[in-house]
């Protein structure tokens, strides 16, 4: 008697703790029909187990990735191993929302998820069991840090008043298409831009409107680019671009259309109107070039041109510059 008492009270404990325990539990047969459901999924889903039980998972939660899922398990149906889902692969597959006051950003929980085979006494897997775990906080800590690592990571190759690429990092961009170039020969140019007698700007309207006239012309830089340019702040009052796949004479064309647009333009400091130019240098990537330097001092070479033929021109290097 005492035997068959401790049994039940072995059972009432599992019970117990299937139903409280802080994951979720489901086990379904081969037809993937409901035969447990603990507190934790009846917490999370609004739905009792007497209400679900019996009843299939994928007919009466159709959020659930039923493909997918079903791939998962029949793996696991057919080796008898246990497979693991995390949340970096797939962030929930229960839709369950976040109440976590920690992970509040969260809409939703964040699961990894445990599939398990169950055997019978003859020793084939007859059901299968899904374990569900919150991961939300761990989660959210690491999108956090990751999304802080990112904003570090650009906030160091970015300058701080223009938004460009600072010079370090265009430098790194130059490298790269220089790279490119000596393996696929791809076109490509250089620009250097200097704005004309920066230094009068600065005696004249003080070096706050020195701050906003650089900010115009990165600003008006920056709506010329296209995605595969590479801009960049190389000094005070200088800036540098990588036109990718682009050769001298649409390199010029480029250079033409933006400097009418900053000559055209105007800014506006203290109610005082401040019009600017700017000189440019281009140089097209030679087959001779026998490093990125050569290339760069080349754009320099055709600016210091620009600059002695009266200013507010574009240059294309040439061996004569």
């Amino acid at each position: 008697m005492s035997n068959d008492l401790d049994a039940m009270n072995e059972l009432h404990w599992l019970i117990d703790m299937v139903q409280t325990i802080e994951v979720g539990l489901i086990v379904l047969d081969r037809n993937y029909n409901i035969q447990l459901w603990n507190g934790f999924m009846e917490n999370h889903s609004g739905i009792s187990p007497n209400s679900i039980k019996g009843k299939n998972l994928f007919t009466e939660l159709p959020d659930i990735p039923a493909d997918w899922l079903k791939q998962k398990m029949e793996s696991v149906f057919l080796l008898k191993n246990r497979t693991f889902i995390s949340w970096e692969q797939r962030p929930y597959v229960f839709k369950f929302k976040n109440y976590r006051p920690i992970t509040g950003r969260a809409d939703f929980m964040y699961q990894n998820i445990t599939l398990l085979p169950l055997a019978s006494l003859t020793g084939s897997i007859t059901h299968i069991s899904i374990i569900v775990y919150d991961v939300s906080d761990i989660a959210v800590n690491k999108l956090q840090l990751k999304a802080m690592n990112q904003q570090l990571e650009e906030l160091s190759q970015t300058d701080g008043l223009t938004q460009l690429h600072n010079r370090r990092h265009w430098q790194v961009c130059m490298e790269r298409e220089f790279e490119r170039f000596s393996r696929y020969q791809d076109q490509a140019s250089l620009i250097m831009i200097d704005i004309d007698n920066f230094k009068q700007i600065n005696d004249k309207y003080g070096h706050p409107a020195g701050d906003k006239v650089i900010q115009h012309i990165a600003h008006l830089l920056k709506q010329s680019l296209r995605e595969t340019d590479c801009a960049g702040r190389y000094g005070g009052e200088e800036f540098a671009i990588v036109l990718s796949k682009t050769g001298d004479t649409d390199a010029l064309y480029f250079t033409e259309r933006l400097r009418k647009k900053i000559e055209a333009s105007e800014i506006i400091c203290d109610n005082r109107i401040i019009k600017v130019t700017v000189s440019l240098g281009i140089n097209q990537i030679k087959p001779n070039s026998d490093n990125s330097s050569v290339w760069l001092s080349g754009a320099d070479k055709a600016l210091y041109q620009a600059k002695q033929n009266g200013r507010n021109q574009s240059v294309v290097f040439t061996a004569q510059n």
